[in-house]
């Protein structure tokens, strides 16, 4: 509706401050003309906005001006209390203000919106970390977080994946929570960004010196782009499989989004159900015991390196559990 996007507009620019037109039409996603007439029927409404020419120009509010509309609908009030994950707050030191700002939200929500509140949190939990896993130790989390916060220089020591230990000057950018694990973005003193685990953090210093964030970083860009590209590196080849309908249906659970990839490209099954796939998958190593996993349910038909890695391993434990027959005569025997 026109009303919430007026409404969404100018939030975006008591919040932001000065945006340009296609700025806008990206957070609102409509076309840059749309924006055009919003911001007109803005002014014609009251709204004091103002345009600033030039290349650094855009749209803005009038000093001083600031709306008073903050109420919340039943849905939003809601929504508050279902992002709020405690686990990750408490990890980030914020757990008790994470609780005394819900309890003020709640107070001050007329009967509507503060009962709809109170049943979000009876009726849904968020439970970050997969399963049969305990939480990684993140003792230098909060000092990480304050230095994202304050934009201060640190210096980390952190002990990388081969047990070696590094020391580096960092500019903390920004955390990111995945399957429980922490993560720190942040750019070192050599130059780029890069990515480290919070738990392998062994001390964080602040060196008492400020930083200026990369021009036009973004977080969540960075993310979705480094996470494509690790899939992309790890994925160094594609297995072609052969899979009962048991298989089929574990092929999701044990190997996630490339598994259900799989699966929506596989081949007609045959009269028993069976059916041929291509997955994608890591270094051979990797890959045969990944997909002894599926035991007897798959059969690699591919590659050939592939196909003789796994019948080598199935060999290995075939005479590793190998039993014995009885010969004819002796007790025991049928």
């Amino acid at each position: 509706m026109r009303a919430d996007r007026l409404l969404s507009l100018l939030l975006l620019l008591q919040n932001r401050g000065r945006m340009t037109a296609p700025e806008l039409a990206a957070e609102l996603e409509v076309s840059v003309r749309t924006v055009y007439r919003d911001v007109e029927a803005l002014g014609a409404s009251g709204v004091p906005v103002v345009a600033d020419r030039g290349p650094a120009g855009g749209y803005r509010l009038m000093e001083g001006y600031r709306t008073r509309l903050t109420g919340l609908t039943d849905a939003e009030a809601g929504s508050l209390f279902l992002a709020g994950a405690p686990g990750p707050a408490r990890e980030l030191g914020l757990g008790a203000v994470l609780a005394t700002a819900q309890l003020k939200l709640q107070a001050a929500l007329p009967a509507g919106p503060a009962d709809r509140a109170r049943r979000v949190q009876d009726r849904f939990h968020l439970d970050a970390p997969a399963w049969f896993r305990d939480a990684d130790p993140v003792p230098h989390l909060a000092a990480a977080a304050r230095a994202v916060w304050e934009q201060r220089v640190v210096e980390a020591e952190y002990r990388r994946w081969s047990g070696e230990l590094r020391r580096r000057e960092l500019h903390p950018l920004g955390l990111v929570l995945k399957g429980g694990i922490w993560y720190l973005v942040a750019a070192p003193a050599e130059g780029g960004v890069r990515t480290y685990r919070v738990s392998r953090l062994l001390a964080v210093r602040e060196t008492g010196e400020g930083f200026e964030r990369p021009v036009g970083f973004g977080l969540a860009a960075y993310w979705a782009e480094s996470s494509r590209r690790l899939e992309a590196a790890l994925r160094q080849g594609v297995a072609r499989l052969r899979l009962s309908p048991r298989a089929q249906r574990l092929l999701p659970v044990q190997f996630g989004a490339p598994g259900v990839r799989a699966l929506e490209g596989a081949g007609p099954p045959d009269a028993d159900g069976w059916a041929e796939v291509e997955l994608p998958v890591e270094s051979l190593n990797v890959a045969v015991g990944d997909l002894l996993r599926l035991g007897a349910e798959a059969e690699v038909l591919g590659p050939p390196e592939l196909r003789a890695a796994v019948a080598g391993a199935v060999a290995v434990l075939a005479g590793r559990y190998a039993v014995p027959v009885p010969a004819a005569g002796v007790e025991g025997s049928v």
